[in-house]
């Protein structure tokens, strides 16, 4: 029986071929490949790009020249003002995370910068969700559910820019923004209340409701919190409890259409407003 023939070995020659045909097929991928033009463009030229295409709404591949001039442009002023422009663009392509973490970094590399207000206050947009309150259920939403963590945060991060910053030209507008979420948070407060007390909770009802008026006195919504507080004392044969609540309530909204229709309106689904 005949062995099988081993494979036949190259010779020099033809390796050194083969070898040449390969380099020369990697050459041709890489002339077909065209070069982006930012990669040695001057940083002055680039984030003047990277602005055009921000304010022609080319979110993406606007991140990408500023992230690319932020590395070129690594220790100077400019490379400050890429990081925020980049933070912004984030923003603005409804990546959230990302703004934030940028925003982060930011004030942690640069706390003396003359833009800090300007950070602080974007990582007040960033959170700021103006689908709160009553306008969120309109998605039928149990509101309940909803987590209002980031409205916390945008908060505080407007608070930053009153406290560090309160002749910030952002001042103004993180005010305005601030007394939303204040009632907005307040607003929340009594859904949660008001949801514990339709299913017979009404422990953490009036412990909810207590809360919003605690933690939000100037609120608006306080005012059907304290209607809650007196319901739920009432059936939890709490008379004493219920009495305060409706004496704060009749003290400061004494023109309160709670109070007018009476606490037989509990029986009703005071609630359903839609």
């Amino acid at each position: 029986m005949n062995p099988m023939p081993s494979p036949a070995i190259p010779s020099r020659r033809t390796a050194r071929v083969l070898c040449l045909l390969t380099l020369a097929a990697l050459l041709a991928a890489c002339a077909g490949k065209p070069k982006d033009p930012s990669e040695t463009m001057a940083v002055q030229q680039l984030y003047e790009d990277a602005r055009d295409e921000a304010a022609n709404g080319n979110w993406e591949r606007a991140t990408q020249l500023f992230e690319r001039l932020e590395a070129r442009a690594a220790g100077t002023p400019l490379a400050q003002q890429a990081l925020l422009d980049l933070a912004y663009a984030h923003h603005k392509a409804g990546q959230k995370e990302q703004a934030l973490s940028t925003l982060a970094r930011f004030i942690k590399l640069h706390p003396s910068s003359p833009a800090l207000d300007y950070a602080y206050y974007l990582q007040g947009l960033a959170n700021f969700n103006e689908n709160l309150g009553l306008l969120g259920s309109l998605s039928r939403q149990d509101l309940s559910e909803r987590d209002q963590q980031a409205s916390r945060d945008a908060y505080q991060s407007f608070r930053q820019v009153l406290t560090q910053f309160p002749e910030s030209r952002y001042a103004p507008d993180s005010q305005l923004r601030m007394n939303y979420i204040v009632n907005s948070l307040a607003q929340y407060e009594v859904h949660v209340a008001r949801y514990y007390y339709r299913r017979g909770a009404y422990v953490a009802a009036a412990n909810r409701a207590q809360q919003a008026v605690q933690e939000f006195q100037t609120a608006p919504a306080t005012e059907e919190a304290l209607y809650i507080m007196a319901l739920s004392y009432e059936r939890l044969g709490l008379p004493d409890l219920r009495t305060d609540a409706e004496r704060v309530l009749s003290t400061n909204f004494p023109e309160s259409r709670y109070l007018k229709d009476g606490f037989a309106r509990a029986e009703r689904p005071w609630w359903q407003l839609w």
